[in-house]
């Protein structure tokens, strides 16, 4: 307890986010363990045609993204302003969440390829756990302005974690595109970065950003999501590198799912 104390503010201070940071780990894992047993939420190349619900690509995509972008703007703009006269560590938190989910819409919008379908209940979800995730993290760094700082001071590391993810994610999300033009429905291995080593690169690099966005908040609620959610962003690119394998002959063996030379 003392080294978290050293670490986080004080996950005690309130039983309802204790007991939301538990089951937030709790749900995440069972979506994680999911994709690790072949049981994948709908979309990309995992989209089956058998659900009888679905919608387009990127409007699925903007569904996920738009309600949580909507809720960090407005918090910027109406719940927290005489806090980003001082650069506090809410006012981080939701500049963060802002910036991330900005770039999401922007990459929705002007950078990726879309050529299936997602699953409509599988879009709500998606949905519905970027707001939670949104709302509890800005939640949180509310709570913790009256507990008293931990002791180390991650902000500096943080923030430093957040841009080499949100920069690393979004460059190979960028090769990505690259691999095909607007329409075209035909898979293919993908080539330059990272993905010379690892299947999912865009993934390790958004577990870095989430890492980040945790560094900088050093809350019990962000440190769960972002364990909970490298678990499912292993749990998928594993999955991917097994589609990989099973489509192409000439997939390279060495290339891992998601950490190079290991995994």
């Amino acid at each position: 307890m003392a080294l978290a104390a050293a670490f986080l503010f004080s996950p005690f201070s309130s039983i309802f986010l204790l007991s939301l940071s538990s089951l937030t780990f709790l749900s995440i894992l069972l979506l994680a363990f999911a994709e690790f047993i072949g049981h994948h939420l709908q979309y990309s190349k995992f989209w089956t045609p058998n659900s009888k619900f679905h919608l387009p690509s990127r409007s699925a995509m903007l569904l996920c993204y738009l309600p949580a972008f909507s809720l960090a703007s407005i918090s910027s703009l109406f719940l927290f302003p005489h806090h980003f006269l001082h650069f506090s560590r809410i006012f981080l938190i939701n500049s963060l969440l802002l910036i991330h989910f900005f770039k999401r819409i922007f990459e929705v919008l002007f950078v990726h390829k879309y050529s299936n379908k997602m699953a409509l209940n599988d879009a709500i979800i998606t949905s519905v756990a970027y707001l939670l995730f949104t709302g509890s993290t800005i939640y949180a760094q509310m709570v913790s302005l009256d507990l008293p700082e931990p002791e180390i001071d991650l902000k500096a590391a943080g923030l430093a974690l957040y841009w080499i993810g949100i920069a690393g994610n979004f460059y190979h999300h960028i090769l990505l595109s690259r691999l095909r033009s607007e329409g075209d429905r035909e898979y293919r291995i993908p080539r330059g970065g990272l993905f010379e080593l690892i299947v999912c690169p865009h993934y390790l690099f958004e577990i870095v950003e989430f890492l980040g966005i945790a560094l900088v908040s050093q809350t019990l609620f962000a440190v769960a999501f972002v364990f909970g959610s490298a678990l499912f962003l292993i749990g998928r690119s594993y999955a991917t590198r097994n589609w990989y394998l099973s489509k192409f002959e000439d997939f390279p063996r060495h290339v891992k799912a998601i950490l190079p030379f290991v995994f």
